[in-house]
């Protein structure tokens, strides 16, 4: 048990993939280094709720479309949090991010968390970003101070890979020093362009993207990108690149590109960390496309001598579905305490930022 307070916090995450879910987690934590996952509920959505939102991607001033999106997912997760059962002392609300732009300092999530509070009866802690950009940072990725807590005990160096709409990597030194930075796309652009050519919200264990070579001159393209060549700390908004640009080609050839510039973006991305992680963990709903993770494992685990091994993280006890709204509930604690929420070395920040918005019940 920790020597510090113990909170009981509740996390909410609506990812970047739309994938038709809320994800509500509980948790125990003195902010610190304990963290004790208590339970996880995955509330459904229609997946009509994508389109509104979606509408609303890249928009960087209110508008009747955004406070009407605003207004639909606020009410969701009201809803979710009512159907979990839990009970904390705070709610780490993220709300749904509709634009990030760290070039400019601008991030947006979608969110009242002041109606939030009300409705629930309980505190909430939301925009969690603003403070970092504010000062100069990324403002993400912000999973890394949450990622170091859960590996505690492991054997170091390792690494948390997250496969969610965006894929990000956090990188943690034998001596606890972080590295952390945003890889390129995870499922995003994939679940996109299966549910406009197949109406499905997924390419359930990559059969699709299995079934055909990629269009090598797309692909060489876009890992030529100046992105991939940048230091991090770097951050990227979901929309940084768009199925159109495998708009000409047929539902197999456009899925494998899709999925080969993921993969190549986050084999890029990994390659680049400062020294061979022992283990690379894998979280997010990627880690469940049986061919992703074999391509990866593959590409990874063979290109160090010696080899890293990769691992969902459900290997070592954590739910991997629950870690991103795991990591809101210790970073609503974190912000009570006034801890940082971000470093220098996870969003390029000069000093260590704490953040987010209080609101009492």
């Amino acid at each position: 048990m920790s020597e510090h307070k113990v909170y009981r916090a509740i996390g909410l995450m609506s990812g970047t993939a739309l994938d038709g879910e809320i994800d509500v987690a509980l948790v125990e934590t003195d902010g610190h280094a304990f963290v004790k996952p208590l339970g996880f509920y995955a509330h459904p959505y229609d997946l009509s709720v994508r389109d509104n939102v979606r509408a609303c991607f890249g928009k960087r001033v209110p508008d009747a479309q955004t406070r009407e999106a605003e207004a639909l997912v606020t009410d969701l997760h009201i809803a979710a949090v009512k159907a979990s059962g839990f009970e904390a002392d705070v709610i780490g609300f993220h709300g749904q991010t509709i634009t990030h732009a760290p070039k400019d300092s601008f991030t947006w999530q979608l969110g009242d968390g002041a109606w939030l509070a009300v409705e629930t009866g309980m505190d909430v802690v939301n925009d969690f970003r603003s403070a970092d950009m504010k000062a100069g940072g990324q403002g993400a990725p912000l999973t890394p101070l949450y990622h170091a807590a859960i590996m505690v005990g492991q054997d170091k160096p390792v690494a948390v890979l997250n496969l969610g709409g965006v894929a990000n990597v956090t990188y943690i030194a034998e001596d606890g020093d972080l590295c952390a930075f945003d890889c390129g796309p995870g499922n995003a652009l994939m679940d996109d362009f299966i549910k406009h050519r197949r109406g499905v919200a997924f390419d359930k264990d990559g059969m699709l993207a299995s079934k055909s070579l990629p269009h090598v001159g797309i692909l060489e393209g876009f890992l030529a990108d100046d992105y991939f060549s940048l230091p991090g700390p770097k951050s990227l908004d979901r929309n940084s690149w768009s199925v159109d640009i495998v708009r000409d080609l047929s539902d197999e050839m456009g899925m494998a590109t899709l999925f080969a510039m993921s993969v190549g973006a986050i084999e890029k991305s990994v390659k680049g960390l400062p020294n061979v992680p022992k283990v690379i963990y894998v979280a997010g709903g990627g880690r469940k496309n049986k061919y992703l993770m074999e391509v990866l494992s593959k590409r990874l685990g063979g290109f160090w001598r010696p080899k890293s091994k990769m691992k969902s993280i459900d290997d070592v006890g954590y739910d991997g579905d629950a870690i991103e709204a795991e990591c809101f509930g210790y970073l609503a604690v974190r912000s009570l305490l006034g801890l940082p929420l971000s470093l220098p070395e996870t969003t390029g920040i000069a000093r260590p930022v704490s953040g987010g918005v209080l609101h009492k019940a």
